[in-house]
């Protein structure tokens, strides 16, 4: 598994840094229009952030609240911006001046809980105006940290219903029609990501449901490299995979990737091999502790238990157009444990995994 990972960022690493410098030049040529849902200029890092914005949701002004409150960080490390960080501050308060524009998108049952958020996002903007004021860096980043997550619970509350149906040939492996937070406890401390099955819901399902059979309790940390990843799931035994007691066959899960602007993932083949060069996954290579499903080098439908953290590096995996944008199937991002996940190396083990939140989102298969 990765050995095709490993070659790139190891043996190929001065190619793979002409090829990203390249692209990263003449991305904004190449950007679709389907990508106005994304802030434009540098990629996105933040694996949180990623989330929201991979939330099958239609609402500018929502959008553009979490923009500002996310530019406030941006601003703070280029040298604490505060005629910037004030700017972005006051296009929060506009936005929520005008509230409808924001119910608009959340169902009737769902508005009475998204205007008690949105109180809340009200006062928690003018508390940040008054740290701006005295230019408090740290309480200014704590405070935007609570104010996006009310952000997420309001963008989360605006999705109605699964956008998509699964490939009918899929119907016979788990799927999640929705999300899920998983927590991990590791001989060196907790990890907390959440799983994305509104982007690849077979993916994420297949996870989720080895996640509840106990599958990954007492596994090793197998392979590492240190910036690059770092690699589990590999059972004890000649088996690299799970095999399904009701078949008694290896579990294979597809390649699935949702592109910016598709209506649905792509299945069973890379983006390249499709000819979709300059096409952006809705969930990218670009954030430390991306959650990516592993495969054999040679055969894209062949991942099933094994997968990775992806170690973000930005000197030698430069986010947006990432080589392995596309060719692995990211399903979901790291939320808490960055420190620890620091630390992790190979032959370090997973005590156990459980999934504390989503659960109910999780479809079983409907064949054999």
């Amino acid at each position: 598994m990765l050995n095709l990972l490993k070659s790139w960022l190891k043996n190929s690493l001065i190619a793979i840094l002409l090829v990203t410098i390249f692209l990263g030049i003449t991305t904004a040529g190449w950007t679709p229009s389907s990508s106005a849902a994304l802030p434009s200029g540098n990629a996105i890092t933040d694996g949180k952030a990623l989330l929201r914005y991979a939330l099958p949701i239609d609402n500018k002004p929502v959008r553009q609240l979490q923009a500002s409150l996310e530019d406030i960080s941006a601003q703070l490390r280029a040298n604490r911006r505060w005629g910037a960080i004030s700017k972005d501050i006051s296009q929060a308060s506009r936005i929520l001046d005008k509230p409808s524009q924001i119910l608009t998108s959340v169902p009737e049952e769902r508005q009475p809980q998204a205007e008690a958020w949105i109180t809340e996002l009200k006062s928690g903007v003018g508390k940040l105006q008054e740290l701006a004021n005295s230019k408090d860096k740290e309480q200014i980043l704590q405070e935007r940290t609570k104010l996006l997550n009310l952000v997420t619970l309001l963008e989360e509350s605006m999705v109605k219903q699964f956008p998509f149906e699964v490939p009918a040939q899929y119907s016979n492996l788990p799927q999640l029609k929705g999300r899920a937070t998983i927590e991990l406890k590791t001989n060196k401390g907790d990890l907390t990501f959440v799983v994305d099955g509104y982007s690849a819901p077979v993916t994420a399902g297949n996870f989720v449901d080895l996640v509840q059979r106990g599958f990954y309790n007492g596994l090793e940390f197998t392979r590492s490299e240190e910036s690059y990843f770092l690699q589990t799931g590999d059972p004890a035994g000649k088996d690299v995979g799970f095999i399904d007691p009701k078949t008694g066959k290896y579990r294979a899960i597809p390649l699935e990737v949702l592109v910016e602007g598709d209506k649905e993932p792509t299945y069973g083949i890379t983006l390249e091999e499709a000819g979709r060069y300059v096409d952006m996954p809705v969930l990218p290579f670009s954030a430390f502790g991306a959650v990516v499903m592993a495969r054999p080098e040679s055969e894209v439908n062949g991942g099933s238990s094994q997968f990775f953290f992806f170690l973000f590096e930005p000197e030698l995996t430069p986010a947006g157009r990432n080589l392995l944008d596309g060719r692995y199937a990211v399903f979901g991002y790291l939320t808490e444990g960055k420190e620890v996940l620091d630390k992790l190396k190979a032959g370090d083990k997973i005590e156990s995994a459980k999934v504390v939140k989503g659960i109910e989102n999780l479809v079983e298969p409907q064949a054999a």
